[in-house]
């Protein structure tokens, strides 16, 4: 066992990051392919090696946290600051595309029938699927919370519960988004609306999809008793980003779907 005079994680050389790397750019390349040619192809394997990496990433993490006991206080600290520091990146990612939506919206260009929505464009009724949408990353919102109240009181059964709720919400809004997409009377290059709408509403979704993932995760690490009532930062910045998300849903809604139309 190594032993360290310092309290800090000096990190071991790790193939994941030059992997993610590649993996990230493949992605990319598959989507380019899918727009241009409609071959999913290699979409669909970089993304099978994005999860795979993926995983191998966060078992090595996992490893060093529980087992191996580097994540001091020290680290911790550091830990919290980078993903504070992530999440007010993705709020200036998102206000990239409300930017857009306002610059097109409160000065309708002549090409645009000098009208919002554009002509031609029939909107979603924001009383119906986003609404419910709403109701339902609020309601992870408040679930996720318990979790992580039963999770500081030694309630690890009801922390479960609660958790297991959260990312099953979180599976419900992607289906519903998914019907809303499918049922659109618009795509992505009908004008300047539908492009702002499906990126903004779209990378949304994304993000839902990257936190779903993330509580699943930490669902399976506290069905394995990993996390202790002191001791679960990966927890918290699962919750974090999730209470993010639903934020930028809220803005979405009010934004897009309800002062938009």
């Amino acid at each position: 066992m190594e032993k360290f005079f310092h309290p800090y994680h000096m990190v071991n050389m790790s193939p994941w990051p030059l992997m993610a790397g590649f993996g990230g750019l493949s992605v990319v390349i598959g989507m380019i392919n899918m727009f241009v040619f409609f071959d999913f192809t290699m979409l669909y394997t970089s993304l099978l090696l994005m999860f795979v990496i993926s995983f191998m990433w966060w078992r090595d993490v996992i490893r060093e946290s529980t087992y191996m006991g580097y994540h001091s206080s020290t680290v911790l600290s550091g830990l919290m600051l980078g993903m504070i520091l992530f999440i007010v990146s993705e709020v200036f990612f998102f206000i990239s595309f409300f930017w857009a939506f306002f610059h097109s919206s409160l000065s309708p260009t002549l090409e645009l029938g000098s009208v919002w929505p554009p002509c031609g464009i029939l909107p979603f009724n924001p009383f119906q699927v986003p609404l419910l949408n709403t109701v339902i990353l609020l309601a992870s919102g408040v679930t996720v919370t318990w979790a992580h109240q039963f999770m500081l009181n030694n309630n690890w059964e009801g922390s479960k519960s609660a958790l297991m709720i959260t990312w099953m919400l979180g599976l419900y809004f992607l289906m519903l988004q998914g019907f809303e997409y499918f049922t659109a009377s618009f795509g992505i290059s009908d004008s300047v609306y539908g492009s702002t709408f499906f990126m903004a509403t779209g990378f949304h979704g994304f993000h839902v999809i990257v936190g779903t993932l993330f509580l699943l995760f930490i669902w399976m690490r506290l069905i394995k008793n990993q996390l202790t009532n002191s001791h679960h930062f990966g927890f918290e910045a699962a919750a974090w980003y999730w209470h993010f998300v639903d934020v930028v849903w809220l803005f979405l809604f009010s934004v897009v779907y309800w002062w938009g139309t």
